[in-house]
């Protein structure tokens, strides 16, 4: 069947934007031509068209919407789901308005669509970048067989604070590592544009969102632009050449001005520093937010400043399609910016290819094939298994070799069907999900089953009593703890991170029962452990882990796959540390290093009643074997600005299991112009190695590795001596230094 496009080419071939074979720069400046200002206006305006992920600012009803399709008002929907009502706006779009412009429609995929993957925290802990692509794929996949061409993915925001409750949607506190991710998630999401299955990616939350204070959603940024070149934007830029075609904008201020308004980040760096060619859509209604922030006076004059800016798509503030004309009239904006604006948006209507077909992902049979399918959940499932961190495992009570052993499961979320989603669920249903209980009742099968604690995290008397009695009655006891699924995600800060005080109640009844304890704790975020170190034998975080939870961490409890995680936030020791990350500077007291025999008495920069140090380190994560570091080597001791060195290390596996390590690479500038952190990740690798075995890893440092930025975002190279470090965390490391001349 003849799309309507398909028709009106035929009638009309001096159309250029309708001829598939004109370049699409033409195509895009012909169609602009022929719009009217308020046509354009409306591809500006994003709406939302069903579920809310922002704030209920008085939505207008389905008819009144679908009206606006038909006047050329409307630009985007998001949070449309599903071929049949998506078909249904599309056709109103190509068959009902004047100039039959097809709809995007976006959703927030965070991670996974139907199928649910490891929240993007858990999915970065795996250290592995085949498997990231391959769930972003999978997610894209279902997304388009659904009939979405955006999704609202990934989110860049470098953060140190647990207590943001978004740190699950990103990749931790490392520049580097967060930069490999975005490309890897990007690439996932789009492939090359043009098949049925690739579809826009969306880099957020430009920027700087991670940072900010207290860890309070929509809360202040104030960084400096040392911090800003060097910490935040790298995992941005790293997206941005992976090739995203849009860029969400951040709800903070940046230096003092709105980030939907920020000329500087907008134009000045994602524009002309990041040569971005995409467009800019902002988040939920972060137009109007400006006048909330003191920024604009009223919502004209915040899309003229979001305009102005750089800004170009309006999600659900509906400032741009009431004022825009206005303001082109008025001289404010000319109608070359605003058309530079709907410019970039048409580019990805036509570069999709959605011009020729609108129907191109709206197909009933594909979605019916592509979601929630045995290939996808089983993708999930190992997905999941690469995300779960040992953080301890005394006496090698982990793995559950028999099958037959009496297992005590003690804890409210191990049976909790709705715990096994967070907010970002996007169209999965809860039901779907193999919880932690049912997925361990399937390799063992003396399991009992009593829930400690309630969903609220209270317990009580009855509820001790009953657990301690399941734990004299086992060999082992397995205790999930955590918090509950819906405190993670947007706008589900905490201040207070420690686990719960009656499940550590629960903790301390069972630990006087004198079994041995395994504590799996679910959460979206590094929670506090020191206590519940303390209460277990074998510790793992398990995160949220989608669709597969149960069967992942019973193929992990059970040895049949051996956990290889590692952390890429640093798990606070106590409250009060936050933020802690391993990456930090040194100050002009430094605390002394712990291995020192001589330690100064007082007056340094230090805590009197906790650590410095995090509980757990970055890249840190334990393996059912051993690994053993040894023979680190320079191949040579000076390095020159245009050549490069190699550094090697024998990695053994100690141990009776084949595992897989991290080998990490850190480098620290010793002396710089612009003081520089303690250690920078500058390198991985993950590899298997055999029981028993040894294996040599080399690693390359290349001039680029040892390069910073200033202020002004310039890169600087510096001679002048580097310390070297390679290891399996942040913290136990082997050492060696250069020099470069």
């Amino acid at each position: 069947m003849l799309s309507t496009t398909s028709i009106a080419l035929a009638q009309n071939k001096k159309t250029v934007y309708l001829d598939k074979n004109a370049p699409i720069e033409e195509r895009v400046k012909d169609l602009l031509s022929r719009m009217t200002l308020e046509e354009k206006a409306g591809q500006l305006n994003q709406l939302n068209y069903g579920m809310f992920t922002g704030p209920d600012n008085k939505v207008d009803g389905e008819q009144e919407k679908l009206d606006q399709v038909k006047q050329g008002k409307v630009g985007s929907f998001l949070n449309t789901l599903g071929v049949s009502k998506i078909k249904k706006v599309q056709q109103i779009a190509v068959e009902q308005s004047r100039l039959k412009i097809p709809l995007l429609f976006g959703f927030d995929v965070i991670h996974g669509y139907k199928t649910l993957f490891p929240i993007p925290l858990a999915e970065a802990c795996s250290w592995d970048m085949d498997q990231v692509f391959l769930n972003s794929r999978i997610a894209a996949k279902e997304s388009a067989a659904s009939g979405l061409n955006w999704a609202f993915a990934p989110m860049c925001d470098i953060s140190n604070d647990p207590r943001w409750g978004r740190v699950m949607e990103g990749a931790g506190e490392d520049p580097y590592y967060g930069s490999v991710i975005a490309a890897a998630r990007v690439k996932g999401f789009q492939g090359n544009l043009e098949s049925v299955f690739d579809i826009l990616a969306c880099v957020k939350h430009f920027a700087v969102y991670g940072a900010v204070e207290a860890g309070r959603e929509y809360n202040n940024v104030d960084v400096s632009r040392v911090a800003f070149y060097n910490k935040y934007l790298p995992p941005y830029e790293a997206a941005v050449k992976a090739g995203a075609a849009t860029v969400m904008t951040s709800f903070n201020v940046f230096d003092g001005v709105p980030a939907s308004g920020n000329s500087f980040l907008l134009t000045d760096i994602l524009q002309k520093k990041l040569g971005f060619k995409g467009f800019v859509v902002s988040d939920w209604n972060a137009f109007a937010e400006m006048i909330a922030h003191g920024y604009a006076e009223d919502k004209k004059d915040a899309v003229y400043k979001a305009l102005k800016a750089g800004s170009m798509m309006d999600m659900e503030s509906r400032t741009a399609i009431k004022f825009l004309p206005e303001l082109v009239k008025e001289g404010k904006l000319t109608e070359e910016e605003v058309d530079k604006a709907v410019g970039s948006i048409l580019y990805y209507k036509f570069k999709l290819g959605l011009f020729e077909n609108p129907y191109k992902f709206l197909d009933e049979k594909r979605e019916k094939e592509n979601v929630f399918n045995a290939e996808n959940r089983k993708m999930a499932k190992e997905a999941a298994e690469k995300s779960i961190l040992l953080l301890k495992n005394n006496n090698e009570i982990l793995p559950l070799k028999n099958p037959n052993q009496k297992i005590a499961l003690i804890g409210f979320y191990a049976n909790s069907k709705t715990d096994m989603v967070d907010m970002w669920k996007a169209s999965a249903d809860a039901q779907d999900c193999v919880t932690i209980y049912e997925g361990l009742k399937k390799q063992f099968s003396n399991l009992t089953f009593t829930e400690g604690y309630k969903q609220d995290n209270s317990t009580s008397q009855e509820l001790l009593n009953q657990a301690v009695k399941n734990a004299e009655n086992a060999e082992v006891v397995i205790v999930n703890i955590g918090i509950t699924s819906n405190l993670s995600g947007e706008d589900k800060s905490l201040a207070d991170i420690n686990i719960p005080e009656g499940q550590l109640k629960l903790l301390k009844a069972l630990k006087e029962t004198g079994k041995p304890i395994v504590i799996l704790v679910s959460s979206g975020r590094p929670m506090i452990l020191n206590e519940v170190q303390n209460l277990s034998d074998a510790l793992v975080q398990c995160w949220i882990l989608g669709t597969e939870s149960g069967n992942a961490i019973a193929e992990v409890l059970s040895g049949k796959y051996n956990p290889s995680a590692k952390t890429v936030m640093s798990f606070p020791y106590a409250l009060g540390q936050i933020p802690v990350y391993y990456n930090h500077f040194n100050t002009g007291r430094p605390a002394p290093d712990p291995n020192a025999k001589e330690k100064p008495a007082d007056f340094y920069s230090r805590f009197h009643d906790i650590p410095n140090e995090p509980l757990y380190p970055f890249g840190y994560g334990l393996s059912y074997t051993t690994f053993k570091y040894s023979n680190f080597k320079l191949s040579a001791p000076v390095m020159n600005e245009d050549g490069f060195l190699s550094v090697t290390a024998d990695l053994q596996n100690t141990g009776k299991y084949d595992g897989e390590e991290v080998v990490q690479l850190y480098i620290q500038d010793v002396t710089a112009s612009i003081v520089r952190p303690v250690k920078e990740l500058k390198g991985f690798k993950k590899v298997l190695v055999k029981a028993g075995e040894k294996t040599t890893i080399e690693f390359k440092i290349k001039p680029e590795d040892l390069s910073f930025f200033d202020q002004n975002g310039k890169s600087i190279l510096e001679k002048g001596k580097f310390n070297v470090y390679m290891g399996g965390n942040s913290r136990d490391v082997l050492a060696a230094s250069f020099e470069l001349r």
